[in-house]
């Protein structure tokens, strides 16, 4: 059953996705803005404290920060070069210098992200159409809203957090943090179709990827002859894997300072000034006939349909695998979010999870509701579901962490290989 939307659902989606380009577009101000309040606390000082402080370098460091801002700040100015590639024909203000990042037809309908996850051969980039997809917003109001739209603190978190993302996915640096949570992922993936032991016996295995962020796991497991096809529901994390999978054309073609924002916990400078660059892989370089795709839309509007147009449960049975990471507790509902996984599945098709149970509605302000359950009973529930879970571990990772800051957060996730009974 295609799911229709008001005219006031509508407005909403536009302005939403108005206010996260107006939070990419006015990155520089804001984060200038906070690095000057720096500036002004020194002349709240004694003329002894100021030359120590001086002695110190600390000025020049402001300054150095301030440069940093600035490279990210055309970075991200590249991500919503062309927001039109979501279906939002938006006439947004940009810099007479600013180059196009790209173009395309991607049309995304995800309201908000309120909730995002934040624990911190061509690409088909498509999503989910509702019965508004080609609804053209009104530019006057979008662009005026826009105009006016200043990013809260929230908004600037998110943006903030989708920088380090860039680090865990499409870096050097962020190699281990990937082996430690996608490398058990895929080895079990691979374990589960050894009947099918290369790359070109294994293009017609379908796997999923709800909660894909900016594409990384989707994109290895592609490239391991998988059709793989990614899901995901934050527009900044759509954005900016629009332009690292369809507008990348070198490994390394982008340097960004993500650390930048906080000066706390930081053994020295470099700890905050250490630029990064991405990708650190082509991701044009899939082999040919690859089969990789990203999805944007909400899992469970997309995958949990029951009827679409006359079509009986149009996605189910149509998964061999479900890959999730760092995703379950993204639910409001874990119930209909395993219900949904399961159904999907082929029989004997593989659930491959791997994630703390951080519960990102518990305790939320926008009435919404939160299922939160414990480790023991999400086992239990998903075999009440219908699952065989094997290969339990648990496993200690980071996620989107700073290597050299003084603080970390561990998390120690649980892993799991579970299949449809």
């Amino acid at each position: 059953m295609s799911q229709t939307f008001s005219d006031a659902d509508i407005e909403e989606e536009q302005m939403h996705f108005s206010n996260v380009i107006a939070t990419f577009q006015q990155y520089a101000q804001y984060s200038l803005a906070a690095n000057n309040r720096r500036r002004k606390d020194i002349y709240t000082l004694s003329q002894d404290d100021k030359e120590l402080l001086d002695g110190l370098g600390y000025r020049q460091k402001l300054q150095e920060v301030d440069k940093a801002i600035l490279v990210n700040a055309e970075f991200l100015k590249l991500i919503v070069a062309d927001p039109e590639i979501f279906g939002h024909d938006l006439d947004s203000t940009k810099d007479g210098d600013e180059e196009k990042a790209g173009c395309g037809a991607l049309q995304d309908h995800s309201h908000g992200d309120l909730h995002s996850h934040s624990h911190s051969h061509p690409h088909h980039l498509h999503s989910h159409s509702h019965d508004h997809a080609n609804v053209t917003p009104d530019l006057r109001a979008v662009n005026k809203h826009q105009r006016k739209y200043k990013p809260t603190d929230f908004d600037m978190d998110k943006l903030r957090s989708t920088l380090k993302q860039f680090v865990r996915d499409w870096s050097q640096e962020g190699k281990e943090e990937r082996e430690t949570c996608y490398t058990p992922m895929k080895d079990a993936l691979v374990a589960h179709f050894s009947d099918k032991p290369s790359p070109e016996s294994r293009k017609n295995i379908r796997v999923l990827v709800p909660g894909a962020g900016l594409g990384r796991l989707a994109y290895d497991i592609a490239n391991l002859g998988f059709a793989c096809q990614g899901n995901e529901f934050s527009h900044y994390m759509l954005l900016a894997s629009y332009l690292i999978l369809n507008r990348t054309d070198t490994i390394g073609q982008y340097t960004i300072y993500p650390y930048v924002h906080s000066f706390s916990n930081l053994p020295d400078r470099e700890a905050m000034l250490c630029p990064v660059t991405i990708p650190d892989v082509l991701p044009s370089a899939l082999p040919a006939g690859s089969n990789f795709s990203l999805v944007a839309g909400d899992f469970e509007e997309i995958y949990g349909t029951e009827y679409e147009e006359g079509d009986f449960e149009p996605q189910a049975g149509q998964w061999d695998a479900v890959m999730t990471c760092f995703f379950i507790d993204t639910a409001k509902n874990i119930i209909n979010y395993l219900r949904i996984i399961h159904r999907i599945l082929t029989p004997g098709g593989v659930w491959i999870n791997m994630g703390p149970l951080l519960w990102h509605f518990e305790n939320n302000a926008t009435n919404d509701p939160s299922i939160e359950l414990d480790l023991e009973e999400v086992k239990i529930l998903a075999r009440k579901i219908g699952f065989v879970i094997s290969d339990e571990q648990t496993i200690e990772t980071t996620y989107t962490s700073n290597s050299r800051s003084m603080l970390g957060y561990v998390y120690k996730t649980a892993f799991w290989t579970a299949t449809k009974a």
